[in-house]
């Protein structure tokens, strides 16, 4: 699995909104402008969040971006999913590079270890939420299973 650019700034642009929660509707170009990524990109990919049901927007001069939902219940493969439209690509079958070799009638005995990777990356994405990610990394690190790193 390869994190692209939509997923990662569909990441940072949620887990800024869960920051600032109480703030109200935050706007796009600001999320751009704080996290320092392209204004024309966070548009986009907080346009698929909408679509997604992760967000919600608000218009006016006071509008903007909102979660959709408390971070607690947004979790990571809500998040990817929107941004990338899913979350593990299985490349046998979004891009069949022969119709016989990789259609889902063939008998192929890769394509098990590959759906068995999807579910096992999908189960990860969904144990962990935008409000585990509101915390330092030691603390994220501990809430996921992962030791702490040392610090020289």
């Amino acid at each position: 699995m390869r994190i692209t650019t939509w997923a990662e700034y569909g990441v940072i642009c949620t887990l800024h909104l869960a920051q600032r929660a109480s703030a109200g509707p935050v706007t796009g170009r600001d999320i751009a402008l704080k996290e320092r990524l392209p204004a024309d990109y966070v548009e986009q990919i907080l346009l698929r969040l909408r679509r997604a049901g992760v967000v919600k927007s608000t218009r006016g001069a006071k509008g903007g971006y909102m979660l959709a939902r408390p971070p607690a219940k947004i979790t990571m493969r809500d998040v990817i999913h929107a941004s990338e439209l899913e979350t593990f690509d299985l490349h046998c079958v979004s891009h069949p590079v022969e119709e016989d070799r990789c259609s889902a009638a063939h008998n192929c005995s890769i394509r098990p270890v590959w759906l068995m990777l999807q579910r096992k990356i999908d189960d990860v994405l969904e144990s962990v939420t935008l409000a585990d990610l509101l915390h330092d990394e030691p603390t994220v690190r501990a809430r996921v299973g992962l030791p702490i790193l040392e610090t020289v």
